[in-house]
């Protein structure tokens, strides 16, 4: 490996820095003996495009990525939480003796590029699994009409929405007890007759719980309890209220009204409400789950723009 007129300065000898090593804008490395390197000592400019010759063997490959890169990525993933680290693994310590003013990295491996359409330069770098990560767990949602931050709603905020409806909105309130999960849910349907809950809605379908159920094991389903059913009049305040609680503890926070249009087909019904006692904006009643790192993702159906399925890009 030979030094280049950009600044890089070698002493794999006597293992001494130059003078020039006093500047700041630099990374410097003591000691590289990972794999076939022999002790070396090096200066790197920060902040310029640099590049690594030498013949095959010489420990180009050793000193940029399992050296550098690699000490940059294991100080990237001890900046996260130990709820964030849990899902990247422990990164060991290259064999070197210390680097300085290194900050934390990514790379692009030397293999061929896929031709998955999905795949960005974030996903070949690694990079867009630790911003997920990364707004997953400190992003704050905000309403994506006014712009205020989402915070919970009470249920006494639920209810003035559902009494803003027009009178004799006809109307369902649902538990959603799964999102999306394969399985016959065979255990969960025979705890929910048990508890007295008559009627479900699987997979846009309301069913009768006393009927004999049986889902395909293979396939993602939505299951959601019918909790009640009601007429949008005066007097419904307190049974609304209750049925709104049963809700939310069913369905961990989350309830749903489903308005059902009238038969007529002439009146314009307001779209299907979605509450959450985590995250809803009180004006507008714009709802997100809490953040998770599969909200962030365009393979997962939950974080997929739902016109181009995640393929950024439609056919007209």
């Amino acid at each position: 490996m030979s030094p280049s007129s950009n600044g890089i300065k070698a002493n794999g000898k006597t293992n001494q820095l130059q003078p020039e090593t006093l500047a700041e804008n630099v990374i410097r490395i003591k000691g590289a003996r990972q794999h076939n390197l022999k002790n070396v000592d090096l200066e790197l400019p920060r902040n310029k495009l640099i590049v690594f010759t030498g013949v095959s063997g010489s420990g180009k490959s050793s000193l940029a990525f399992d050296t550098i890169f690699a000490e940059g990525q294991r100080r990237y993933v001890e900046s996260l939480s130990a709820y964030a680290r849990q899902f990247l693994g422990q990164l060991d310590k290259p064999d070197v003796d210390a680097i300085e003013g290194l900050s934390p990295a990514i790379s692009i491996d030397q293999k061929s590029t896929s031709h998955n359409p999905r795949s960005t330069v974030g996903t070949v770098t690694e990079i867009y699994d630790y911003l997920r990560l990364l707004f997953g767990r400190a992003g704050e949602p905000h309403c994506p009409k006014c712009d205020r931050s989402i915070v919970p709603q009470t249920i006494d905020q639920m209810c003035d929405r559902i009494l803003e409806l027009p009178d004799k909105t006809k109307f369902m309130i649902l538990a959603p007890v799964v999102r999306s999960k394969k399985g016959t849910h065979k255990q969960l349907l025979s705890s929910l007759t048990s508890q007295g809950f008559v009627r479900v809605k699987i997979d846009g379908e309301v069913r009768q719980l006393d009927d004999n159920i049986e889902l395909d094991k293979n396939y993602k389903h939505n299951i959601e309890v019918v909790v009640d059913r009601l007429i949008k009049k005066p007097g419904i305040a307190e049974r609304l209220a209750d049925s709104l609680g049963t809700c939310l503890s069913l369905a961990e926070g989350i309830a749903e009204i489903d308005i059902i249009p009238p038969t007529d087909g002439k009146e314009k019904q307001p779209a299907n409400i979605t509450f959450s006692e985590n995250f809803a904006c009180p004006k507008h009643g714009a709802v997100i789950e809490e953040l998770s790192p599969r909200l962030f993702s365009f393979n997962s159906p939950y974080g997929a723009c739902p016109n181009c399925h995640g393929m950024g890009s439609q056919r007209a």
